[in-house]
Parts: C-alpha cells; sequence; structure tokens
C-alpha cells in the first residue's frame, strides 16, 4: 500500500490549462487572495449573488461551536432562487432539465414549465397538510417529478428526506420514522437495466409494517404514474399526481424563510448501524452549492449544457443536479437509468444527442467504462465536451488519465472534487482556470475553505506529511447536525480534536511536497462503495438477521471498478446445518443483504467460515480479514485469543 502512495505523491504528469479556457474562466485566482484577506468578507459577497427577500447584515455566527449559523437574520426562498428569478429575468425559455428516459423517451421542460410545475405541486402539498417544517419523504426514479418534488417542498418551508430508489423497503421504513415523515412522494416504478424496478410496493410494505411510534406520522402518499405497473392503493391515503398536480393553480407566491430554516435532511451509514440523519439548512448551503458549481464547472448559462451523472438520493444529486445548477440557471441534461442500458455506449450517446459541455461523474464508472475499452466513447462524436468532473471517491491517475485522453480528447481540464454529505458542497478541487492539474490529486481548499492534515494529536503535519483530513474553519454549507441528536453530531465530528476546533472528516489524506491533497480513504470502518458510503455494521445486521447466519464480519477490500468491495465472513447456525447444505448459500446471503439494504450493498463475496477472528475481549480483528480478502500475507495475530484461527480462514478462502 505505501508503494502504492509513493507512486501516487510522486506523480510528475502536469496538465496546465489552455489559454483560451484561462482567459474564459469564471473562477479566476483573485477569489483566493479575496478569500484569504476577509473571508467572511468573501462567503458575504457569494451569498450576495442570490435573492434575499430580507438581506442579512451578519456573516457568521460561530459562538457555539460547533453549532454555527450563516447570514441567519437573511430571509429568501430556495426554490425562488432556483426558478422565479430566472423566469423574472427573462430567461423562462431556457431549458433547465432535458430528460431520457431509460427507454429512450424523452422531455425537455424550460425554466417557465418547471417553475409551473412546482407551484402547482407547492399548492398540492398545502392542500394535503404539508406546511413548514414538516418532513416530506421522496422516494422517485430520475425524473423530472424528483427535481420538482424537492423544489415544492423547499418552496414551503418543509424539509425533504430524499431516499435512494435502490433502497428496500426497510430502509425506507427507518428513514421515514426517523425523520417523522408527514407525507411521502413515489411512483408506480423506474426504469433500470432494461426493467420496471417497482418503487410504490417499498412503500406500501414501508407503510403496512406498522405499530406504534413516529412512523404513523404518513398521511398522505403521492405517487407518480411512470411504468404503469400495477399498484396497490389505499383509499383516502394514496393520491396520484396526475389527477392533482395538473390541476392544481398555478398561483403560488413564494414566501421568504429564514436562512437557517431547515431544507433538507439526507440519511448517511454511520459506524453504530443507524443511519444519521445529516441536517441542511437554506442560507448557507445554497451559497456554497451555487458558488461551487459555477466556479468548479466553470458554468456559462447561455452556452453550457451541464450533465452531473449523481441520483438525487444522494447528496451529489442534492448539490449538483438540483440545487446549484438551477440557482445558476444552468441546462443540464437528466437521465434515468444506467451506464449500460440499452448497450455499453449508452453515456456517450447522450453527449452527443444533447451536446453536453460539462460532465461530472464518479470514478467507479470510468473504471467500468475502461473495463470495456475506448472503442465504446470512440463511436460516439465526444467533440462537445470542454470540461470533466470526479466525485464520490479518490480516482487512481490511470483512471484520471484515460478520462482526460479517451472522454476528453486530451484538451479538457478535470476537476477532482473531495466533499461530503456532511459539508455540503465541494471542499477541494482544482479551479479548472487556475490550476495545473495533477492526475489522482485533488489538489487544493477551494476559496474560503480552511483545510489540513494532522497526526493523532492535531499536530499540522506538513507537505510531504500523511495523517487525518480536517477542516479547520466554518464553512457556509456545512451540516447543522444529525436529526434528533446533537451529543451523537459532536461527537461524530468534533471531539476528535475539540481543542482545536477542527471537523474531522473521517479520511486519511498526505499532502506532496507542493502542499496539494491526496485522499487515502476513509479511517473506520465506513465503506465507500462505488462513491456510496456504507456501514459495516449496518451489513453485518442484515447478515445476522437471516435464519442461516449466527455471526458475521465486514469488510471493504479493494476493488477496481468500485473502490471498494464489500466482503463477508459469515458463520452459520449448526442448527441450519444440521437440515440444511450450505451449497449455494453464500448466493442467497448476497441476494440477502440486497433486499435488506439494497442492491448497492451486496457483499461483492461471502465467505462461510467455522470463527473469525477475535481478540480476548471478544473484539473482531477485521484488519485480519481485510488482508485475507485482498490477498495480502496476514499481519500480527498474536492478539488473538487463537492464533489458529486466521490460517483456517486463509485456507478456506483459497
Amino acid at each position: 500500500m505505501s508503494s502504492q502512495i509513493d507512486h501516487l505523491l510522486t506523480e510528475t504528469r502536469r496538465f496546465a490549462p489552455s489559454a483560451e479556457f484561462a482567459a474564459a474562466a469564471i473562477g479566476t485566482a483573485d477569489l483566493y487572495a479575496r478569500a484569504a484577506e476577509d473571508r467572511e468578507a468573501f462567503w458575504a459577497d457569494q451569498a450576495r449573488e442570490l435573492h434575499w427577500h430580507t438581506p442579512f447584515t451578519k456573516t457568521l455566527d460561530w459562538s457555539n461551536p460547533p453549532f454555527a449559523t450563516w447570514f441567519e437574520d437573511g430571509e429568501l426562498n430556495v426554490a425562488y432562487n432556483c426558478l422565479d428569478r430566472h423566469v423574472e429575468a427573462g430567461n423562462g425559455d431556457r431549458f433547465a432539465l432535458l430528460w431520457e428516459g431509460e427507454p429512450g423517451d424523452e422531455r425537455r421542460v424550460t425554466y417557465a414549465e418547471l417553475t409551473d410545475e412546482v407551484k402547482r405541486l407547492a399548492n398540492v402539498l398545502t392542500d394535503l397538510g404539508v406546511e413548514a417544517g414538516d418532513r416530506v419523504a421522496i422516494y422517485l426514479p430520475m425524473i423530472p417529478e424528483a427535481v420538482a418534488s424537492m423544489l415544492a417542498v423547499a418552496r414551503i418551508g418543509a424539509i425533504h428526506s430524499v431516499v435512494f430508489g435502490g433502497f428496500s423497503a426497510d430502509s425506507l421504513r427507518a428513514r421515514i420514522d426517523d425523520a417523522g415523515a408527514k407525507l411521502v412522494i413515489t411512483s408506480d416504478g423506474g426504469y433500470r437495466k432494461g426493467r420496471v424496478s417497482p418503487l410504490k410496493p417499498a412503500v406500501d410494505q414501508a407503510l403496512g409494517d406498522r405499530g406504534q411510534g413516529p412512523q404513523e406520522s404518513v398521511e398522505h402518499v403521492l405517487v407518480v404514474r411512470r411504468t404503469e405497473n400495477e399498484v396497490s392503493w389505499t383509499e383516502g391515503r394514496d393520491v396520484w399526481y396526475h389527477d392533482v398536480v395538473p390541476a392544481a393553480s398555478a398561483d403560488h407566491e413564494a414566501q421568504p424563510f429564514p436562512a437557517e430554516n431547515p431544507l433538507f435532511i439526507l440519511y448517511t451509514s454511520g459506524t453504530t448501524g443507524k443511519p444519521k440523519g445529516i441536517l441542511h439548512t437554506s442560507g448557507g448551503y445554497l451559497t456554497q452549492a451555487a458558488f461551487t458549481n459555477k466556479v468548479v464547472h466553470d458554468l456559462h448559462p447561455e452556452t453550457d449544457v451541464y450533465w452531473c451523472t449523481a441520483d438525487i438520493g444522494w447528496i451529489t444529486g442534492h448539490s449538483y443536479v438540483t440545487y446549484g445548477p438551477l440557482a445558476n440557471g444552468v441546462t443540464q441534461v437528466l437521465y434515468e437509468g444506467t451506464p449500460d442500458t440499452p448497450h455499453p455506449g449508452r453515456w456517450w450517446e447522450l453527449v452527443e444527442k444533447y451536446g453536453v459541455t460539462i460532465l461530472y461523474t464518479a470514478p467507479t464508472a470510468i473504471r467500468s467504462f475502461m473495463k470495456l475499452g475506448r472503442q465504446v466513447p470512440e463511436k460516439f462524436d465526444l467533440s462537445s465536451l470542454r470540461l470533466l468532473g470526479s466525485v464520490g471517491e479518490p480516482i487512481n491517475p490511470e483512471a484520471w488519465m484515460w478520462y482526460r485522453h479517451v472522454i476528453g480528447g486530451d484538451r479538457t481540464p478535470i476537476v477532482d472534487t473531495w466533499w461530503q454529505t456532511e459539508t455540503g458542497a465541494m471542499m477541494v478541487s482544482a479551479l479548472p482556470g487556475v490550476t495545473e492539474t495533477k492526475p489522482g490529486s485533488a489538489q487544493v481548499p477551494l476559496p474560503g475553505v480552511g483545510v489540513d492534515v494532522v497526526d493523532d494529536s492535531g499536530n499540522k503535519v506538513g507537505n510531504g506529511g500523511g495523517g487525518l483530513l480536517v477542516l479547520t474553519k466554518p464553512w457556509p454549507s456545512m451540516l447543522r447536525g444529525i436529526w434528533g441528536d446533537p451529543e451523537r453530531f459532536k461527537e461524530t465530528y468534533w471531539d476528535k480534536f475539540e481543542q482545536q476546533g477542527y471537523y474531522f472528516a473521517g479520511d486519511g489524506a498526505r499532502l506532496d511536497e507542493d502542499g496539494d491533497v491526496w485522499f487515502l480513504g476513509r479511517v473506520d470502518d465506513v465503506m465507500n462503495v462505488s462513491g456510496h458510503r456504507l456501514s459495516t455494521t449496518e451489513i453485518e445486521s442484515a447478515l445476522v438477521g437471516n435464519e442461516a447466519v449466527a455471526e458475521a464480519a465486514v469488510v471493504g477490500a479493494s476493488d477496481e471498478t468500485t473502490g471498494q468491495a464489500v466482503v463477508a465472513f459469515v458463520i452459520v447456525k449448526q442448527s441450519y446445518l444440521d437440515q440444511h447444505s450450505p451449497e449455494g448459500l453464500a448466493d442467497t446471503l448476497r441476494k440477502w443483504v440486497g433486499e435488506q439494504i439494497g442492491p448497492i450493498a451486496r457483499p461483492r463475496d461471502i465467505y462461510i467460515v467455522g470463527e473469525l477472528p477475535k481478540t480476548r475481549s471478544g473484539k473482531i480483528m477485521r484488519r485480519l480479514l481485510r488482508d485475507v480478502a485482498e490477498g495480502r500475507e496476514v499481519g500480527d495475530t498474536t492478539t488473538l485469543a487463537d492464533t489458529a484461527v486466521m490460517s483456517v480462514i486463509s485456507a478456506q478462502v483459497k
């Protein structure tokens, strides 16, 4: 591992922006100077690019760390900033969404049309009893109604909780329960890999196994008709979207809400196994999402066609599909399906069809395309592309170079961005018109952002050193807490470096000799699979929930395609073995995890073992299992209660 890291840090290839690109770039070197001179004034200037119903007079209150407020005495409406103001500026005929369904159906939605839809939906939500501060769960495929739903909830001052459409009914139920959602917006289904992926049945299941408690909060389910598969119906609770939204009034005035009004809760895996609801508010979040989208992606709304391939169920889909691009008034592509359906060149076909100029995607996708070979993208005209972006996990130099050469034609800058659900917006990235980029490095903190690498005691390691990544100063789009659990918020992110006042990101990083940042992945037991953070504990809990399993340990192992892959070691109950053969059990358990949590959590490998490596106190030594999963020589076993266990496991895996 260390030799690979050393190779990364001695990367000698450099790519300066062309003179032509730099001359027209929105992000300039002056931004760094302005932010360094007066950071709060810099962020206040960025915030004033938005429309404020009541202008703010106070930028930051950090008197009660780690609880920050930004622009707290100002008032704005997030949806107005993403829609109405563009229409009022005369850009209502500009396309907001160029939507493509997986089967090939398409819709082109202008800013005026999207504004009209959001106003009608806002009136429907109000008629269904949703008020400011209420929570609305959104469980939809990548269709225009998904974006409209987020904006309509924001427009009335309610709080949305978007749940990835690939999550199971159990995962959906847990999120509905924790948020106390009053209404769920879903669809009959969506198209995925050439088939209908039903969604309404999962909602019915999530709401059907209901006891007492916050899950009783759901009063209505608003259902979009997309795939026309048969769905069950609960009269009085379920409402067809197409019955009520087109018939609703399009007269809806956007009311102002305080800058610190909660905007959304987004659940992410935690090391306890219980998903934690990351809370973001309005003014600061929209300021940083819009600013970073504009300068990092170099958005020119009059001419660009932008495409971020993320699902709205993840933070990237919140910040760089819905809020950032629409606040900037750009035209963007929205695609429902998977990259390889109905053929492996689908994405490149869409780039050619819509003249995409900016593409923002994950290293996982890039590595998948590398496996297929350059002959697939070379069938299409990708000359419209002028900027490429990477998000979700560190990108290895080989994939970076392939991306630039094959997709970008050796002419497009690449911005490799680091940020988290918790940060809300990009924190580390090149500025494409300024930075001389290095393959594999996220490079530098963005203007107005404080980042450093420290040791376990909080001491700065300096250039050439490795350690833990920390954020040293509050930032506008920072999370405001964990929903309903302020103590967990402090403990998870702030306690480790409480004395220094640093936010601990949970990632390892190194600074090269130039001071550029290289990310080395998570330092805890949360895995990063295809850019999605998954908890080992949550997957282990799902495995043990199967009748065959007595105990399970899960680790993340390096994977060429997904960055990390889930690998599970399982002990089977003797009672199960007395009646069943273990033949085929691993495949059964893989499917089981997919059903309990979602396909993204399905283990790549499951090994049936007789014992797990444990210390005398009963702690499972996952680092030893990781050695086995990655094919390395097993490390020090002297602390194990039974030192022979690893030899047995290694033999079983082989």
